[in-house]
């Protein structure tokens, strides 16, 4: 395929990744808009073009950073209606960058626990059995939870990860 020639869902689904079906939901969200031809009769097909393939790969990347259709949506017609200014980019990176770390933090005691519960498996299962508290975090790992440095907006802090 030549660049910047238009394409069919087919050859589109291919190049971006996605499957046939995944590239119809996409387009009955509105997160792509196809062109139409002639062909197909009553039911035109879809042309998609190499700006659409670039679409799909930064839909799926803001998918793999946790953000939910919904969200990409909103910020997709925010884009399209006014345009995005350097400071609501930042503001939609700052809040990605928040998500993460909580996310961070919630796979970091879970790794925690994890491994506290195989060294108690391994011991023979000596001792108390490895458990949480109301706040998620394994009782007899916590201590031994590394330190991590976490950013957070213009200063940073130490916390546990």
């Amino acid at each position: 395929m030549v660049k910047g020639a238009e394409m069919l869902i087919g050859e589109f689904a291919r190049r971006a990744g996605l499957s046939q079906d995944t590239v119809r939901f996409y387009v009955r969200k509105g997160l792509l808009a196809p062109a139409t031809d002639a062909r197909g009769g009553r039911n035109p097909y879809q042309v998609f073009s190499e700006r659409d393939v670039s679409t799909a790969l930064m839909i799926r990347f803001a998918q793999s950073l946790g953000m939910s259709l919904r969200e990409i949506a909103a910020i997709a017609s925010e884009l399209a209606r006014d345009g995005l200014t350097a400071a609501r980019e930042i503001e939609i990176i700052d809040q990605q960058i928040g998500k993460l770390e909580e996310k961070a933090a919630d796979l970091a005691r879970l790794l925690g626990y994890l491994h506290t519960k195989r060294d108690w498996m391994a011991r023979g299962k000596s001792g108390d059995e490895p458990g949480f508290a109301e706040d998620g975090l394994c009782l007899t790992a916590i201590a031994e939870l590394p330190q991590v440095k976490v950013r957070a907006g213009s200063g940073s802090r130490r916390r546990r990860a």
